[in-house]
């Protein structure tokens, strides 16, 4: 697996020495720097925006990108109607020829850029200080990371995207993670709001391109845990169900649909108990094969087995949530298997979070017990 990131060759001024004719030929161009920047219309750092022409390379993972996705992303302050403004005037070159805001890059070609007039850099502030909180945040919840893959663990109660109402949220903390070149890592999948545990994120647009082709081949494995009320019958199986969603007193929910409905998706589960405990309640282990939104938790609920503390499948009539335990989703995402973009496999498990270590405490469950689902079909 490759962990680490490129190095970098050194330019020939560095191997060699510039000598001479090096030498003069930096002063004559500092000198036309110079004068440049004295020319009418031409801005300079100092005053705001300031670049003079550059030259770059379309790095591999930036193949595909639009030709106006590509500057965004690779000069984060620059306003996107001055993009397409020296797109449309032809002030950009690719490999020495015009191009239109939506043509694809290829990986290898040169992107002649013009003078570019960027957003003075902004000053030490709060939100500088909160960037640097969001950054210390993300590595402490870190559980695997090179320079193409990050794989975190996500707290219960933390959205992964933002929604009505949501202001702090992981796609948004990603930001803080953009890299020099303005690139900044991706979500590969989600998971629930209040569902702990491994997600997966792209650092590069590469690993996200990988990684997505191999959720949608079914190469990628995941495993959770969860402590659901009663102990299943069999103790292993497989949930096979059509899923629609519904929406109930002004707020969405899963419910089983039948084959052909309008909406309905096919979603397959496989669970196995792993030890029973207390009151009737059950540790499974589930592995879904597909991915639906809410899969795990309305499999649970329609086979009679409702996931502890869930607020929205949860309907046993009268039953007591045991003494000591937290009534908060027991559901972690416990596990991701997924081939890595550069070759070999990333394995990367989460432990127990807080509220579902206590209730394993109280209920003498023990988390290195073996996990039959192991050996579950892969679909």
């Amino acid at each position: 697996m490759r962990t680490g990131a490129r190095e970098r060759r050194p330019d020939r001024a560095t191997r060699s020495g510039p000598g001479v004719r090096g030498v003069k030929a930096a002063q004559a161009g500092s000198a036309r720097a110079a004068a440049e920047a004295q020319r009418p219309g031409v801005e300079t750092e100092a005053g705001g925006p300031a670049q003079g022409v550059q030259t770059v390379t379309v790095a591999p993972d930036e193949t595909g990108m639009r030709v106006d996705r590509f500057l965004e992303a690779r000069f984060p302050g620059l306003a996107f109607s001055h993009i397409q403004r020296i797109i449309r005037k032809g002030e950009l070159r690719v490999n020495g020829r015009r191009a239109e805001p939506k043509d694809r890059l290829v990986a290898g070609q040169a992107i002649r850029i013009p003078p570019l007039r960027l957003e003075p850099a902004r000053p030490a502030d709060a939100s500088t200080a909160g960037e640097s909180q969001t950054q210390s945040f993300l590595r402490s919840i870190t559980l695997y990371e090179d320079a193409d893959v990050l794989v975190l663990n996500k707290p219960m109660g933390l959205a992964v995207q933002g929604g009505s109402g949501t202001m702090r949220h992981v796609d948004g903390m990603l930001d803080a993670l953009r890299d020099p070149r303005g690139q900044r890592p991706r979500l590969v999948h989600r998971l629930d709001k209040d569902t702990a545990g491994c997600l997966l994120v792209a650092k590069t647009r590469f690993a996200a391109a990988a990684l997505a082709k191999s959720f949608r081949s079914r190469e990628a494995r995941k495993v959770y845990w969860a402590l659901v009320a009663g102990v299943p019958r069999p103790r292993q199986g497989r949930i096979s169900t059509f899923l629609a969603k519904e929406e109930v007193e002004h707020d969405s929910r899963m419910r089983v649909a039948r084959h052909g409905e309008d909406g309905a998706s096919h979603a397959v589960t496989y669970y196995a108990v792993v030890e029973t405990a207390g009151r009737g309640l059950a540790w499974l282990s589930l592995k879904p094969v597909t991915g639906r939104t809410h899969q795990l938790r309305a499999h649970c609920a329609h086979i009679g087995h409702p996931i502890v503390g869930d607020p929205k499948y949860f309907e046993k009539q009268n039953w007591e949530l045991p003494g000591g335990l937290q009534n908060r989703l027991h559901l972690l995402a416990r596990r991701i298997a997924v081939p890595h973009p550069r070759g070999g496999r990333i394995d990367v498990t989460a432990p127990l979070p807080p509220h579902m270590l206590q209730s394993w405490n109280l209920l003498g469950l023990d988390p290195t017990r073996y996990d039959p689902i192991e050996d579950a079909p892969e679909g």
